[in-house]
């Protein structure tokens, strides 16, 4: 995740699908499917770092997973606080910089605490940027976006007409990132889940059937070789 080769893209975003079905078809827990799920996250990381691709985003828990049973919701809490500091060695190893977005605030106190300090110490990193979508949802950021430039149009300080897209972007949770040019999504599903609806708009979208723990980094080139090969015109018509 340094400078990026011209052919790959820029921002690659994930759904992370798939860590339930894997585990039961081979008789496991889901518990072990997250584990099983953490390691692929480990790998994309250096994936990207080999490709140079600097921004990786991860759909890491939903504003919908709050629903889980509190058995399962517990043990992904302690799964990702274990993560972040297991893993806090390697992101500075690379120069990478942790990022979250999302209501972080209902995370509970200790994966709070694990993840602001993993964020302080690789803030300063310039090998690339891993965002952790943690209890995000993509509608409720783009509702939070609309009542702060609301409350700004109540105020006086801005006019209704000043509102640009820009703008509106510039309010999200993603204000400092590009938008993602491929967002990969495992385990088959062909939908976005509440994920980055805005910032999605001309992305590439690629799908593979296999669950999130199988996928590897093979796979993962052969998705980027795949973005390689196509035309992205964003709206307009190809002159070639």
């Amino acid at each position: 995740m340094a400078d990026q080769d011209s052919a790959a893209p820029r921002h690659v975003a994930m759904i992370m699908d798939g860590n339930g079905r894997w585990a039961r078809e081979r008789g496991l827990s889901r518990l072990e499917g997250h584990r099983a799920g953490a390691e692929t996250v480990r790998r994309m990381v250096e994936a990207c770092a080999q490709l140079k691709i600097p921004y990786l985003t991860l759909y890491a828990f939903s504003t919908e997973n709050w629903q889980r049973p509190k058995a399962e919701v517990a043990a992904l809490m302690q799964l990702l606080q274990s993560f972040l500091t297991k893993r806090l060695p390697d992101l500075r190893k690379h120069k990478i910089r942790l990022n979250a977005i999302g209501e972080l605030e209902r995370l509970p106190p200790r994966v709070l605490e694990a993840l602001t300090k993993a964020m302080e110490a690789t803030r300063d990193g310039t090998g690339g940027t891993l965002t952790l979508a943690l209890s995000y949802g993509s509608r409720l950021e783009i509702v939070a976006a609309a009542r702060a430039l609301a409350r700004k149009v109540q105020a006086g300080e801005l006019a209704p007409e000043a509102i640009t897209e820009e703008l509106l972007s510039a309010h999200l949770y993603t204000a400092d990132l590009p938008d993602p040019d491929l967002i990969i999504r495992t385990s088959g599903e062909l939908r976005l889940s509440n994920f980055l609806l805005w910032q999605a708009s001309y992305a590439e979208l690629w799908v593979t059937p296999t669950c999130w723990p199988d996928f590897s980094a093979d796979e993962f080139r052969g998705a980027i070789a795949e973005f390689n090969r196509r035309q992205r015109r964003f709206g307009g018509v190809d002159h070639a």
